[in-house]
């Protein structure tokens, strides 16, 4: 080989190397609605994993400890004077958010939503559950382990997320028809308040003696794996009798061995873990230049008894 043929292809090799060096890296940031709350963690563990596969990506997780609406809106304010490249938010309250989002694509900023979505805003895609879908999976199942219906109560989580109020309209459409009736006051808003959630589990209880159902359009009360096995042991004779049902939304690992171990009857579970990763994926391809969907759903996991081991393994 000769020596031009030689400086040509180290000419070459550095080219092409230099292109792999000077590709960009990227910050996004990942906004829960609450840091608390683990199931958010696992869309923090998803997002962390594909950054890391990603290579020229980093995964920021930021937001309010607890489900403060205007905490999460600050924290963005901040995002953006940062300079982030991306963000991935779950909304907490669709004025706020979309008024932030909105300065955010103004800045260059690319913006998608996940889990709860602002679909009024300029947020480029919105990646997570068909949460109105999500709802009527849990009055579907509410109607297989208990059809002879009669009062039951929801629990939801903030009063303005977007995606808890498609959740409980599901459940109201599934049940439309039926033989089951929403007790009044319901659905209870716990702010994604772990104990309060279990509290209200109580009330709802104490309110109306008679009911047959509650339905937690999140997972808050198995949260506490403990403060809801005191609340079902109060009633386990009902429980394990199916006079009280208990149709719970979310599948995180406690909520999972809580229904083997038969303190539940049911469970709509979610992919937080999914979320992350095509969060990550979705904010690079419109760095990249890319189309991609505006709405990526992750799907939907029913669980009961009969099939709860292939969900812990």
């Amino acid at each position: 080989m000769t020596k031009t043929a030689i400086v040509l292809g180290t000419i070459a090799t550095l080219f092409l190397g230099g292109t792999a060096i000077a590709q960009d890296n990227y910050t996004f940031a990942v906004v829960p609605k609450a840091m608390n709350n683990p199931f958010f963690d696992l869309a923090r563990d998803g997002c962390e994993a594909r950054a890391k596969e990603l290579g020229n990506v980093t995964c920021l997780y930021i937001g309010p400890v607890e489900h403060e609406a205007t905490t999460q809106a600050q924290i963005i304010e901040d995002l953006i004077t940062q300079g982030v490249d991306g963000l991935a938010i779950s909304v907490s309250d669709i004025a706020a958010a979309t008024t932030v989002i909105d300065r955010a694509t103004e800045a260059g900023i690319a913006v998608i939503t996940f889990d709860s979505d602002a679909p009024d805003s300029t947020r480029t895609a919105y990646v997570g559950t068909d949460n109105k879908l999500f709802g009527q999976d849990l009055g579907k199942l509410l109607l297989q382990v208990a059809p002879d219906g009669g009062t039951y109560g929801v629990i939801s989580g903030g009063a303005a997320a977007p995606n808890l109020a498609l959740r409980v309209d599901g459940v109201r459409e599934a049940l439309a028809g039926s033989n089951w009736t929403e007790v009044p006051g319901s659905p209870t808003f716990s702010n994604d308040d772990i104990a309060l959630a279990v509290q209200q589990m109580g009330d709802l209880k104490t309110a109306n003696p008679d009911i047959k159902a509650i339905v937690p359009v999140g997972g808050w009360p198995m949260f506490a794996p403990d403060g809801w096995k005191n609340f079902v042991d109060q009633y386990k004779a009902d429980v394990d009798s199916g006079a009280l049902a208990l149709v719970v939304a979310d599948t995180l690992p406690q909520q999972l061995q809580l229904l083997k171990e038969g303190y539940a009857h049911g469970l709509v579970g979610q992919r937080p873990y999914e979320m992350g990763q095509k969060a990550m994926d979705t904010l690079l391809a419109i760095k990249n230049g890319e189309t991609v969907d505006e709405i990526i759903y992750t799907g939907n996991d029913v669980v009961t008894a009969e099939n709860v081991d292939e969900f812990l393994k």
